[in-house]
């Protein structure tokens, strides 16, 4: 690597209560030349409420193509970026594999900011021992396909981490239902770190009667 070539942070931001970003998130955040992100609105909206100004950098599905190769040759030139995700732990089913591939081919550093997950905060609270798990992510919005997926899933007879759009929670359910049954057993964990916060236990159709017609992000966990 180039003594002049600047990192890359992968830096992980609150996924709900603001109060949860790390002090070396901030340190980070305040030191960097620029901030990434994928939609400006949330960005700014975060750094606002940290109280920090930075320049922000759009980096998203529809522009990454032409946008990493960009940002890439910055960093590698000596400007230290920070990745952020609207929330959350960055890339982890959001964009950056892209930018990340390139600046490790230029043998630049990349620095990853551990924080907020609502996939670790998730499984923190089950009331299982979990040694390993299927982590499905988010499934096709296809409901054909969906149920595929599901299906292929439970032939491989593990737990399985999904999460979805919150409009969606209540078609998940219930394929989920389908495929599994509705006396499967799942941890439901909506609005994770906000008042709203509630993880529910039990049957799928326990749980499924007791969201209704809810809409929240959400990880639920069927084991």
């Amino acid at each position: 690597m180039s003594s002049e070539s600047g990192r890359l942070y992968i830096v992980a931001t609150p996924i709900g209560n603001p109060r949860d970003i790390t002090l070396r998130a901030m340190d980070v955040l305040q030191q960097v030349s620029a901030v990434i992100c994928e939609e400006q609105r949330e960005g700014s909206t975060l750094l606002k409420k940290l109280g920090i100004e930075k320049p922000i950098l759009l980096l998203n599905e529809h522009n990454e193509a032409e946008q990493a190769p960009e940002i890439a040759i910055r960093i590698h030139q000596g400007e230290s970026l920070a990745l952020i995700s609207d929330c959350g732990t960055p890339v982890f089913a959001d964009p950056g594999a892209t930018l990340i591939s390139l600046l490790v081919e230029m043998g630049v550093t990349v620095v990853p900011i551990p924080g907020p997950s609502s996939l670790m905060a998730a499984l923190s609270v089950l009331d299982i021992s979990l040694d390993r798990f299927i982590y499905a992510g988010f499934l096709p919005r296809d409901k054909n396909s969906r149920r595929s997926a599901l299906r292929y899933m439970r032939n491989l007879r593990m737990p399985i981490v999904v999460l979805d759009a919150p409009y969606r929670l209540v078609q998940v359910l219930d394929d989920l239902a389908g495929v599994y049954g509705g006396g499967a057993r799942i941890t439901l964990c909506m609005d994770l770190t906000l008042p709203s916060e509630s993880i529910l236990r039990g049957s799928i159709d326990q749980v499924r009667s007791r969201v209704q017609q809810r809409k929240s992000e959400f990880v639920i966990v069927v084991h």
